[in-house]
């Protein structure tokens, strides 16, 4: 297939990103990294999650950012629902797109949710059911599709399996997670190719991480199977709890500038974009993990 002309990104630095920081995030942070993003063109912002504070403290504060946001009509606003609880509490938020999930692999699946792949699945069945019934748009993600810190390499038919029970429940858009980042441009495409047998190259979307510096590669090789959706994360931000070392996303600046050096249209400014990054990573009190950031920044130095 050709290069997409034009890329979708969803930025998922205010969820996934920001999920696992030890330090308090406030909500007022949170909320001017989602304008920032706005303001730069991210038109799919994944802001936060709608989890048990017990497990995921950093969320806590899901309610009041989703409020706290100026909203532009023309930006999708999702968020992570893992049951009913968290659905009925994203739908008085306002959320766009609720984001339910699965694992290609059972150990992980076990460990990170207490329940076999299919459970997870029908345990979000009714989730799926009462999103769509609401007119709120449901994607899917397929975590460790690649590899997983338990079971090791992950066979291409798990994720197939995974993508196909995903589709029976209606899940409209299915995101292809290299959760570990221990993927590589052709185990990625046969992960993608898995996914492709039950949704169309429209529906599926890569979401690379970059623990082993893989993530621009695998990005570029999911691109010349026709994929043009792509979760990112603003600087770089992120990682797993149940997976150490693991770190963030691709980092969107790096991507970016990947597609405009491509000729591929995303419709980002790629300096607002790094202005974002760096206001967050100000507030972290650590550099940027964006290569393109770093560099530009750098050159704005040097000509001042």
């Amino acid at each position: 297939m050709a290069i997409p002309r034009f890329v979708h990104i969803t930025d998922v630095g205010p969820r996934d990103g920001l999920q696992n920081e030890k330090q308090p995030v406030p909500a007022a942070v949170k909320i001017e990294l989602v304008q920032r993003l706005q303001a730069a063109g991210l038109k799919d912002i994944e802001v936060t999650s709608f989890v048990s504070p017990r497990w995921v403290p950093q969320m806590a504060d899901n309610a009041e950012v989703m409020r706290g946001i100026a909203r532009s009509s023309d930006v999708h606003y999702a968020a992570l629902v893992p049951n009913m609880q968290g659905l009925e509490a994203a739908l008085a938020a306002r959320a766009d797109t609720v984001v339910v999930f699965g694992a290609a692999s059972e150990a992980f699946s076990q460990k990170n949710i207490n329940c076999s792949i299919a459970e997870s699945i029908e345990r979000f069945r009714p989730v799926v059911a009462a999103a769509l019934a609401a007119g709120v748009a449901v994607r899917g993600a397929i975590s460790c599709a690649v590899g997983c810190p338990y079971e090791g390499a992950v066979a291409p038919a798990r994720v197939a399996m995974v993508a196909g029970l995903m589709r029976q429940i209606g899940v409209q858009q299915v995101g292809v997670a290299d959760t570990i980042g221990v993927g590589t441009p052709r185990a990625v495409q046969a992960a993608v190719d898995a996914a492709l047998q039950h949704f169309n190259i429209d529906t599926v979307t890569g979401h690379f991480h970059d623990t082993y510096g893989q993530a621009l590669a695998n990005t570029l090789a999911a691109l010349e199977m026709g994929v043009w959706h792509f979760d990112t994360s603003v600087a770089g931000l992120g990682g797993c709890p149940y997976a150490k070392g693991a770190t963030g996303n691709v980092a969107t600046e790096d991507v970016v500038y990947l597609l405009q050096g491509m000729g591929v249209e995303t419709g980002i400014d790629l300096e607002a974009l790094v202005d974002a990054g760096a206001y967050i990573s100000h507030f972290l009190n650590r550099p940027t993990l964006s290569r393109a950031a770093t560099a530009l920044l750098a050159k704005r130095q040097r000509t001042v």
